[in-house]
């Protein structure tokens, strides 16, 4: 492998349910990789081998192996199509050299599909379209490929036009060469036939615009084809091979990769239109310095640099470090982690072959590999040569934008939590927060399914089990006007009394927080005693007065009080400060206030009525509105407890195409009606 012109480095991407991973499981066959056609169905594909993905069906991680095909080794990663582990596809196609982008014939391009589009698009990267399911009932090679043109931000031309459909699906015909195969045996091979007299002006016609995409490609041939009117063969490769590198052109092949039919023509167009490392589009990294801009070029003869882009834990393995080499070539034991400024050893280099891991001696610039048990280095991180120490941005995380209490089922807390603090590690997309006013600890994620199978693997990989509910607002409680009050704490019971007496007046502090104000003069309570009464009224308004949440934006002036040479204390007066600010919050007005989340939602315009008409009803306020590449973005304020489980509802109100960020904005005092409701029940919870 230190020829890189030979190296390929894809990425398998596509919607839910479009055959990734049965194509996935296909090419490893077809180019003898694995000795069986893996299912995905019976729970026997090598790409997805976690029990939880065998138990859903679906992909959840990306998984990675290789394989070699007439002198080409291509590594490939299978990524998820659900929107609930959309990271891990995020993530896995940024370290990509290409995309191997799948679209189903029969259900064709749905809302992730244009998710996908998108993400490709704004990486731009080379991309070659595989219409798979070829084979099944209601496949509809037209209608997709025009799907395809009408919906995505891709340029799509088609290579392989196929011969028949659904039980019929026999072959196809190469547009560049003009020659038909079809397809002989489960091993993927193909055999040369006469071009189906129904096809023939079909195939004309797409050849006629394959050329003249492939001549917009380049000033010379677009020149020729315009007063010729016809390009060669060579000239057709070469230019489409230009097009797609500069992702202005995604062939189009066919397949149905559970018959393995399609699979071998399509490794030869990974072979001849995507690009190796050395030609593939220039990283760029930072220096050291921040500033210096230092191109990587792909080339064993650079020094060594690499992303670390995945990090799996294991109970027993240890955490698991998985990068991509951008350029150099590691070997030895040590690397420097430039985002630690650390130097870290490593033990043996593994290339990642589905669930198994195969030795390797060195990396060179286009593998993916992978180290176990790494102290420092985390996701994210970039490894280098310490000669040239450099930063790789790495992708940036989704956001979580759904929340759940979580609580050890039965009672082992801490292990519950250290058992998440691993699952952070694995997954940058979840995050732990201990909420102050609710006491309670938040696991937040992007989608319900995605904190449902965080659970499912903590219980498989550590046994233990996390209980999920619905979490408290975090409600606050204020003042509306002002009050003077007296708190007084007096008791003679035998011996040493207790003896307090403070008076204080309370005053809104609108976004003050607290303030307090000693005001006494001459020494009717002694200076010893003063704090006291500010602690007691602290605690107080931690403890909340209305319904027990913390009270904020309040102002307490400390002007009288007296005392008794023996009987007071600082708790005598702690105890007086507690019970005047509860007596003067009472006659000051106590309202009830939420907190309000600023949300940024990004939808098509077909859906905007919907979601604004749904904010209105969660008693939210529309800000302002902005478009950018056709997407529609609503700029709203709503109340936290409204949007709970908004990531759910979106998703239905928008066929999983919409998305959105949520952040903290400000406390707004709760309408009167729910506020009553809201203090009953919390008074009965209590109870």
């Amino acid at each position: 492998m230190q020829d890189t012109d030979t190296i390929r480095n894809i990425a398998i991407m596509g919607h839910g349910s479009c055959g990734k991973t049965s194509l996935a499981e296909a090419i490893l066959y077809t180019a003898g990789k694995i000795d069986r056609l893996g299912k995905v169905d019976t729970g026997h594909a090598v790409m997805d081998y976690d029990e939880e993905e065998i138990n859903r069906n679906i992909s959840i991680s990306a998984s990675f192996h290789n394989y070699t095909w007439k002198k080409h080794h291509v590594f490939i990663s299978d990524t998820p199509g659900d929107d609930n582990f959309i990271n891990e596809t995020s993530f896995a196609s940024y370290v990509a050299d290409g995309a191997l982008f799948v679209v189903g014939a029969v259900i064709g391009v749905k809302g992730q599909t244009i998710k996908f589009a998108n993400m490709i698009k704004d990486r731009n990267m080379p991309t070659i379209i595989a219409i798979n399911k070829m084979d099944r009932e209601r496949a509809n090679f037209a209608k997709t490929v025009d799907e395809i043109r009408e919906n995505l931000p891709i340029n799509p031309v088609v290579l392989q036009v196929p011969i028949g459909a659904e039980d019929d699906f026999k072959g196809y015909v190469d547009v560049l060469s003009g020659k038909a195969y079809l397809f002989d045996g489960d091993k993927g091979k193909v055999t040369e036939t006469d071009v189906p007299d129904e096809l023939a002006s079909e195939v004309e016609m797409l050849r006629e615009s394959l050329m003249e995409n492939v001549a917009e490609t380049d000033d010379d041939l677009i020149e020729k084809f315009l007063e010729e009117g016809e390009l060669t063969a060579e000239e057709l490769t070469n230019g489409l091979k230009v097009g797609v590198k500069e992702g202005v052109i995604a062939p189009i092949c066919v397949c149905a990769a559970t018959l393995n039919k399609g699979t071998a023509p399509l490794l030869d167009a990974i072979n001849s239109y995507m690009p190796s490392p050395a030609e593939a589009r220039t990283r760029e990294a930072i220096g050291e310095d921040g500033e210096t801009v230092i191109e990587l070029k792909q080339s064993v003869d650079e020094p060594f640099a690499a992303l670390v882009f995945k990090t799996m834990a294991d109970p027993y393995a240890g955490r698991l470090t998985i990068f991509r080499v951008f350029s150099g070539k590691l070997d030895g034991d040590t690397f420097y982690n430039a985002s630690k400024k650390t130097s870290e050893r490593f033990g043996q280099l593994y290339l990642l072959e589905g669930k198994a891991q195969k030795p390797v001696d060195a990396a060179t610039p286009g593998m993916i590999v992978g180290v176990a048990k790494l102290k420092e280095t985390t996701t994210g991180d970039t490894l280098c040569a310490q000669s040239r120490p450099l930063i790789i941005e790495p992708p940036k995380a989704q956001t979580p934008v759904i929340s759940f209490a979580v609580s050890a089922k039965k009672g082992d807390e801490e292990k519950v939590f250290s058992s998440i603090t691993r699952m952070l590690d694995e997954d940058p997309t979840l995050r732990l927060d201990r909420q102050v006013q609710t006491k309670q600890v938040l696991l937040s994620g992007v989608g319900q399914v995605h904190l449902d199978v965080t659970g499912s693997r903590i219980k498989r990989k550590f046994g233990v089990e996390m209980e999920l509910s619905v979490p408290k607002i975090p409600y606050m409680e204020t003042i509306r006007k002002s009050a003077r009050v007296q708190g007084k704490h007096k008791k003679q019971s035998g011996g040493r009394g207790q003896y307090g007496d403070c008076w204080v007046e309370i005053s809104p502090l609108p976004g003050g927080g607290y303030e307090f104000v000693d005001q006494i003069v001459g020494g009717v309570i002694p200076q010893q005693y003063r704090p006291a009464v500010d602690k007691g009224i602290q605690e107080a308004m931690e403890r909340g007065v209305l319904a027990g949440y913390p009270v904020i934006d309040v102002k307490v002036v400390l002007v009288d009080g007296s005392f008794h040479n023996v009987d007071s204390s600082e708790m005598a007066f702690k105890i007086a400060g507690s019970l005047a600010f509860k007596k003067g919050a009472q006659e000051a007005g106590l309202v009830l206030l939420e907190p309000y989340m600023d949300m940024e939602i990004r939808v098509g315009k077909e859906n905007v009525g919907d979601v604004m008409g749904d904010l209105n009803s969660r008693r939210g306020k529309v800000m302002g509105m902005d478009s950018a590449d056709g997407i529609e973005i609503i700029n709203a304020q709503v109340p936290q407890s409204e949007i709970l489980l908004y990531a759910n509802d979106l998703t239905s109100m928008t066929g999983g195409l919409g998305s959105f960020n949520i952040s903290f904005s400000h406390y707004e005092e709760v309408p009167a009606q729910l506020a009553e409701k809201i203090v009953a029940e919390t008074n009965v919870d209590e109870e």
